[in-house]
């Protein structure tokens, strides 16, 4: 791939991944302010960086079923701090239109609501990997520490898709969709490895 080629794909990409940003922005300035609109920032920045970290986790599948396409691991860096910063915007949205940066009801909410828990956690799992994305923060750790760390990202997805449940009312299906395409790219990654180990015993 020419280096051309590469800046066009990498801009198509950013322009991809901050869509939902701005069709949201339009959205809220066509709106009357209230609750909907807060709601409707949580649901849109959660299922965006549910959609991207599932984008993410589906390179090295597609890598390993079509080597033509390994290029794609240039742009799982990329696709992480997406992840991030949807997340960190979801986050944002509880602590600042939610709770109000209040500690007490940040506080309470920490304590008595399992799906704000399961929330945290998934962006305190994510945070480590963005501040690790770096290509210095890689020679630092050293390859194999780095990817050690990195193996979060899948703690992070279950996580995520425990925290979408938990908020949403029992009997309410919205995150099946979500959950299948992540427990097919968790689940497809032991046969991948034990077909890699396959052909090496072959040859």
């Amino acid at each position: 791939m020419t280096r051309s080629t590469l800046i066009v794909l990498k801009t198509v990409v950013w322009i991809g991944c901050l869509l939902p940003l701005g069709s949201l922005a339009l959205k809220l300035v066509n709106a009357a302010p209230g609750p909907d609109q807060t709601a409707e920032i949580a649901s849109v920045t959660g299922l965006t960086a549910l959609w991207l970290l599932a984008g993410g986790l589906a390179i090295s599948p597609i890598r390993a079923l079509s080597p033509r396409l390994s290029w794609l691991i240039k742009f799982r860096r990329l696709l992480g701090l997406f992840v991030f910063f949807y997340a960190t915007l979801h986050m944002l949205t509880w602590l600042g239109l939610y709770a109000g940066f209040d500690l007490t009801t940040i506080k309470t909410d920490v304590t008595k609501r399992r799906f704000i828990i399961m929330g945290v956690t998934t962006w305190l799992l994510l945070l480590p990997l963005a501040a690790t994305s770096t290509t210095w923060a890689i020679r630092k750790l050293g390859g194999k520490n780095w990817n050690r760390l990195h193996m979060l990202v899948y703690l992070a997805a279950i996580t995520a898709m425990v925290h979408y449940w938990w908020k949403v009312k029992t009997g309410v299906m919205s995150p099946a969709p979500y959950t299948l395409v992540l427990v097919v790219l968790l689940g497809v990654r032991p046969l991948l490895k034990w077909r890699r180990r396959a052909r090496a015993a072959a040859v």
